[in-house]
């Protein structure tokens, strides 16, 4: 299929997880991916994957908490590819999971730094490029934690609730410029940062770890990568056309409650 055909498109924290599902089934829909993350091995051996499928696609090494290195690889991928037109702010990291109370201020700023200034950073510097274009989707990825809240990993949910309200603003500010911006919501999605949290929070067993916070969900099982790759190519789409400054939720049934 051809859903995104020709258009140009950045995937943060890509080498893994969300964000390597989000670059193969983009990929495998016309789109030209710029893959952004900093685990080089794992980002260049997934772009040789999508090459030997007839995808274009390139690696930078980017750490998006660094707005130099941010505005450099995204000036890049226009000159690279003469345009730019959807951008998935998809990095992010869980961080320390301890009380408020508990949490050192570097512990808190590092987490914002990578998914609040990360988005803030990648979406400045985009949209110029997507003016030239007449167009754009950016699409950011928060989480059920930017909806509801836990007892647990602070920074964490505080950096997702973020995330959600500017997308909002973001989607006011450049409606008038055609470019859509929409957050999505996964629930818990079986990715190599869910697993390391499960372990962090003490799970010896990852299988019965994985059923357990399955059963969080009416559905009765964690989500795959893919689930919200599908949510992602539809909002990078045209199809998604009239879509602008909504919640995308993914997880199950988890918010239902």
């Amino acid at each position: 299929m051809e859903r995104v055909k020709g258009k140009v498109c950045i995937v943060t924290g890509a080498a893994l997880g969300i964000g390597q599902a989000c670059a193969l089934r983009l990929g495998e829909e016309g789109a030209r991916l710029a893959l952004f993350d900093v685990l080089d091995e794992a980002g260049n051996a997934l772009v040789e994957s999508l090459r030997a499928q007839g995808v274009a696609a390139r690696y930078w090494h980017v750490d998006v908490a660094s707005e130099h290195a941010v505005q450099a690889a995204i000036d890049g991928v226009a000159a690279h590819y003469g345009a730019l037109h959807v951008l998935v702010n998809n990095a992010g990291i869980a961080g320390i999971n301890k009380p408020t109370h508990e949490i050192t201020e570097r512990e808190w700023d590092r987490v914002q730094a990578v998914n609040v200034k990360g988005v803030f950073f990648c979406t400045k510097h985009a949209i110029a490029h997507m003016k030239r274009a007449g167009t754009g989707s950016i699409i950011n990825l928060s989480s059920i934690y930017g909806l509801v809240g836990a007892p647990d990993v602070p920074p964490y949910h505080a950096s997702k609730g973020a995330v959600r309200l500017m997308t909002k603003t973001d989607a006011l500010i450049y409606a008038p410029d055609k470019i859509r911006v929409n957050s999505v919501h996964p629930g818990y999605i079986w990715t190599p940062m869910v697993e390391q949290h499960l372990r962090d929070s003490g799970a010896s067993d990852l299988a019965a770890a994985r059923t357990e916070v399955g059963r969080l969900h009416p559905l009765g099982h964690m989500g795959d990568p893919d689930d919200i790759a599908w949510g992602v190519v539809y909002l990078a789409s045209d199809e998604a056309k009239f879509v602008t400054g909504t919640e995308l939720v993914i997880d199950g049934g988890y918010t239902a409650r």
